[in-house]
């Protein structure tokens, strides 16, 4: 197993794909430590994205690729404006708010990211604030996207665990508002400090009344997609075709801005990446397969249960853990190698398995705004136009809140599950 960590190691400081360190890692044990017929990574490759569950990335990827293409994202930005541009750092305020509500027409951080960014971060610099701030707030509020529902990430999780969809959908809600709220909360204390920038007039009701309406059609979207969820009018995977339809129909005939051609291009980066993403997907169940057949995860869990007994000093080991982990691996292979493994350990120190999952997707979410990997860090900076790490020094206070809401959800779950618990998830 050392070749095989070590050949892991060396393939990740080369800067090579992660679906690519994952399966030439477990091939190198295949063939040399497994003792193991060579079809069953074939068999492993397959098995890891049959899946009628994983079904909903692609469509909920394309989902967000038509929508972008629409006006919904402006439409959002100038509700955005008529509800928080009156506060202090007014277009940071509306960069998280948009987020927010961005969160449920995309579910990827990196789209979160390229959309809203595109739009507000040239705004903000007009408007005077520091290019790596803009990308800063850009960047921390993208976070939101993946854990308000629809989600990508919750759909891998669900797929690695076999937790509920729609309790993972349900329970995103409160995690993401909170982290909303402290980036609110801190971008308002930048923009004390600093003096940025706020609109002094209050916005006419008639033009109120009709961003509002205007915005209406992209709020109705994740509202259509849980709500039906939990109705029982169709399942996650359903929901997810729903929202192309969604998307298509508002696109095409409502807003009539969406061009054959905007199609087409849509299912085309739509295709690269919900390939990308199940390759991670199929490449980390190979991987993971490596670790059960060599017992890790009992090994784990007996160094765990040595090293403590304290249920909250676990979660603070595992919180750390996987704030580490989320810097230098990608989300979806951590959910992946990950969630199998320490889920049945925090089962034993009697947390909730959602609980858990909550706590899991927040963390390793935030490792998105983080070096080295930060890939939402990396998505920013050509748009803003500066360095990577001057983004990633602008970021810290906004990370330091979202590690307190982080702690937050750690430490007090009835905060999270009381959705889940009241829509009969728990």
């Amino acid at each position: 197993m050392a070749l095989v960590f070590s050949s892991f190691i060396i393939l990740m400081l080369l800067n090579v794909p992660i679906a690519f360190v994952l399966g030439i890692s477990s091939l190198i044990y295949f063939l040399f430590f497994g003792n193991i017929p060579l079809a069953v990574i074939g068999q492993k490759l397959y098995t890891g994205t049959d899946n009628y569950v994983l079904l909903a990335i692609p469509f909920f990827v394309l989902a967000g690729e038509l929508m972008n293409r629409t006006r919904i994202t402006d439409d959002l930005v100038s509700f955005a404006k008529a509800l928080v541009g009156r506060i202090p750092g007014a277009l940071a305020q509306v960069n998280i708010v948009t987020s927010i509500f961005f969160a449920g027409l995309t579910g990827a951080a990196v789209a979160d990211t390229a959309a809203i960014g595109s739009l507000l971060i040239p705004a903000m610099k007009k408007e005077g604030y520091s290019p790596e701030y803009a990308a800063a707030v850009t960047t921390t509020s993208s976070i939101i996207g993946p854990i308000i529902p629809p989600s990508i990430i919750v759909v891998i999780y669900a797929t690695a665990t076999m937790e509920s969809v729609g309790a993972l959908f349900i329970g995103g809600f409160v995690p993401g508002l909170l982290i909303g709220l402290g980036l609110m909360l801190v971008a308002l204390l930048f923009a004390l400090k600093y003096k940025h920038p706020r609109r002094k007039t209050r916005m006419p009701a008639r033009e109120l009344y009709v961003t509002t309406k205007n915005s209406l059609l992209g709020l109705l979207c994740p509202l259509i997609i849980v709500g039906g969820i939990l109705s029982g009018v169709f399942t996650p995977t359903e929901a997810a075709a729903v929202a192309c339809a969604y998307a298509l129909i508002v696109g095409v005939f409502v807003f009539r801005n969406l061009s054959l051609k905007d199609i087409i291009a849509s299912f085309g980066k739509s295709a690269i990446t919900s390939g990308v993403i199940l390759l991670i997907i199929t490449t980390a169940t190979l991987f993971s397969t490596v670790l059960t057949i060599e017992k890790i995860p009992e090994a784990l869990a007996e160094f765990m249960v040595n090293l403590t007994t304290n249920k909250y000093m676990f979660l603070l080991i595992i919180n750390v853990f996987l704030l580490f982990m989320g810097m230098i691996l990608e989300t979806g292979a951590n959910v992946i190698l990950l969630a199998p493994i320490l889920l049945p350990i925090a089962q034993l120190y009697g947390i909730n398995s959602l609980h858990f999952a909550l706590i899991m997707l927040v963390n390793l979410n935030i490792g998105l705004t983080t070096p080295p990997l930060g890939v939402c860090l990396f998505t920013a900076a050509p748009i803003a136009g500066v360095r990577f790490e001057k983004i990633a020094r602008a970021a810290m206070p906004f990370i330091g809140i979202e590690i307190v809401v982080l702690l937050m959800i750690t430490y007090l779950p009835d905060m999270v599950l009381f959705l889940p618990r009241i829509t009969g998830y728990l």
